[in-house]
């Protein structure tokens, strides 16, 4: 069998990944002339982590990465709501990581080349055309002056091309735009004096505005360390994205400006690390409504291309990791690649749907939004507020939803 993966970003090369450790050959192409490490921080869910870790790759994520240690949600005013040990800290048999997403990336791409080999890889490749047939599946590819570059047969076609998927624009070439939400995300990274442990995530407002801060990697001492922030913030109405979402887009500092002082959280002085910042970038918070199918004949979709959510819960990438496995298994146990894609959509699709439509209510950081609801100026004693039951049927629902409880990791690994 041969597959041919139209994408070279995380949700791609772990497929690749996956799919060549089930001796199933592997041609992947990306539209961009190289693939860049872009974005700043994100988290990995231990679920996320114990494929990577199945195919070899924990020690070199360990080299980049923080092993997250525990995970804060307060309100505004930096009281806190909730607190929790995260990954191995909390009885997982894995990690989480805080990890710069170029970095993670960067990880799962050296891996494809030493083990797939460079010529695996065809950079520059936009696709222009697939045709699929009881046979296989034909795709063309053009460079971005619309010059015929190739052509490329395979046994199957998985789309992990992002949330401007072309192959999901053809097939469903009514759909139009992704949805915003009215809010803008603003991300950076600085190196700053260790806050807390050195390993704690904190999280503080809920969805109207929030700033989330955490260590992604070490430090120029070892005091510091690379700390990556973000702030979230309604600016207009829901409707079409007022710019085309892009994880390389600088962002409009001033903006940003008059959301920075809603925040008062103990343990960081978040103005400063945002001023310490040089480079600031900005992210419409967009997502898709789920669709009624992925898999066309023999194409299918992957990761953001599938299901786009917004970065809440710390899952996007995850869950494009987990599709990428269950794909991988899917091919290579069924006896018709139609059969195995039409397996692999009934597993993962209702379940990311799921978490997309959570991701929109906040997912589990909506128990800051409980809160903040009930208590708008702060409070004296949370359990007064919203008790302790009540908070962790939030947080916990959304773990099991997703699939990374220590029960949940622990069966599948």
């Amino acid at each position: 069998m041969k597959a041919i993966i139209v994408g070279g970003g995380i949700g791609g090369l772990t497929t690749a990944l996956m799919l060549h450790a089930r001796g199933i050959k592997v041609e992947l192409y990306e539209q961009a002339d190289t693939i860049r490490e872009l974005g700043v921080g994100i988290n990995t869910l231990p679920h996320a982590i114990a494929e990577l870790a199945e195919l070899g790759l924990l020690d070199d994520l360990d080299r980049v990465a923080i092993r997250t240690h525990e995970l804060i949600y307060a309100n505004r005013f930096g009281q806190e709501v909730w607190r929790e040990k995260r990954g191995t800290h909390a009885g997982f048999p894995v990690p989480q990581f805080s990890i710069h997403r170029g970095r993670l990336q960067g990880v799962i791409h050296a891996a494809v080349l030493d083990r797939l080999g460079p010529a695996s890889i065809r950079t520059g490749c936009r696709l222009g055309a697939f045709e699929s047939d009881e046979g296989g599946v034909t795709a063309r590819f053009f460079d971005r002056e619309n010059r015929y570059v190739c052509q490329a047969r395979g046994d199957v076609l998985i789309a992990a091309d992002g949330i401007h998927s072309a192959v999901r624009t053809k097939l469903f070439p009514d759909e139009g735009p992704p949805s915003w939400n009215g809010r803008i995300l603003w991300r950076g990274a600085a190196d700053w004096p260790v806050f807390l442990d050195g390993d704690s995530m904190v999280i503080a407002g809920g969805m109207s505005a929030k700033l989330v801060v955490y260590p992604i990697a070490e430090g120029s001492a070892p005091d510091r360390r690379l700390t990556n922030w973000a702030i979230v913030a309604a600016v207009g109405n829901a409707g079409p994205p007022p710019r085309r979402e892009d994880w390389s887009r600088h962002a409009r500092r001033e903006e940003m400006e008059p959301f920075i002082e809603k925040f008062a959280i103990p343990h960081v002085d978040a103005r400063a690390l945002i001023e310490a910042t040089t480079d600031v970038w900005e992210y419409p918070m967009c997502d898709r409504d789920a669709l009624p199918r992925w898999s066309h004949g023999r194409v299918t979709l992957l990761g953001d291309a599938a299901h786009p959510m917004y970065p809440v819960g710390s899952n996007g990438a995850s869950q494009a990791i987990l599709d990428a496995r269950c794909l991988a298994d899917r091919l290579a146990s069924s006896e018709h690649p139609a059969h195995a894609l039409a397996a692999y959509e009934a597993e993962r699709l209702p379940l990311t749907a799921a978490i997309v439509q959570s991701n929109r209510s906040g997912g589990p950081e909506g128990v800051i939004d409980a809160v903040e609801e009930l208590a708008p100026e702060g409070f004296r004693e949370i359990e007064a507020v919203l008790p302790y039951a009540e908070r962790e049927a939030i947080v916990r629902g959304y773990a099991r939803r997703a699939g990374f409880t220590p029960e949940q990791v622990g069966r599948a690994a």
